[in-house]
């Protein structure tokens, strides 16, 4: 029995000590991924907890011959997608205040993690989603295709259309430089 069948075996039982070392293990990632795709800590914080809940429901139902990690990942993403929708469809007050003027003096240190930031949450959900994972949360390919129950060729596709989306969005904003055309010499290329 792996470690992963083991914890959750300990939490059908209804042992606490286990229940609080599944919640110990992976809060930490689910937060930062629901903040990421949320761009809101409380309602990170608030989709955190719907996760557990989730996880705790549908522990029955995990396939022990697979990760965990994904599994719950995957719970995490699905549960932003709702939170999303929902916000959506009812976008409260709060949700305006990044249209209001800021009259604080920009610091050009940060204009391009600003900038990259932004470009990040204004990707298709798809491609935001396998970015946040892949990028900030570091996980691989094929837990990201376990995550987002898609294909790892569908994953990579998504992946490197974010990449291309935010590398145009960079270069239109003059933050990142054009491709050198065929007539500008590299640098370090041999003439």
């Amino acid at each position: 029995m792996t470690a992963d069948a083991a914890l959750v075996c300990r939490c059908l039982t209804g042992d606490p000590t286990a229940c609080r070392e599944m919640v110990e293990r992976f809060r930490a990632d689910i937060f930062a991924v629901c903040n990421r795709l949320l761009s809101h800590v409380h309602d990170a914080e608030d989709v955190t907890q719907e996760v557990f809940l989730r996880i705790f429901r549908s522990l029955r139902r995990w396939d022990s011959t697979r990760p965990l990690r994904p599994w719950v990942l995957g719970i995490t993403v699905n549960r932003c997608r709702t939170w999303m929708g929902r916000r959506a469809k009812n976008p409260e007050l709060a949700d305006y205040l990044h249209e209001t003027p800021d009259h604080r003096p920009t610091d050009d240190s940060t204009e391009l993690r600003v900038e990259i930031r932004a470009a990040v949450d204004d990707l298709r959900d798809e491609y935001r989603e396998v970015f946040v994972l892949f990028h900030e949360s570091g996980q691989s390919y094929e837990e990201i295709a376990e995550a987002v129950g898609r294909p790892v060729g569908t994953v990579k596709t998504w992946l490197h259309r974010a990449r291309l989306e935010l590398l145009d969005r960079l270069r239109s904003r003059g933050l990142v430089p054009d491709e050198p055309t065929a007539d500008t010499p590299h640098s370090g290329s041999r003439q």
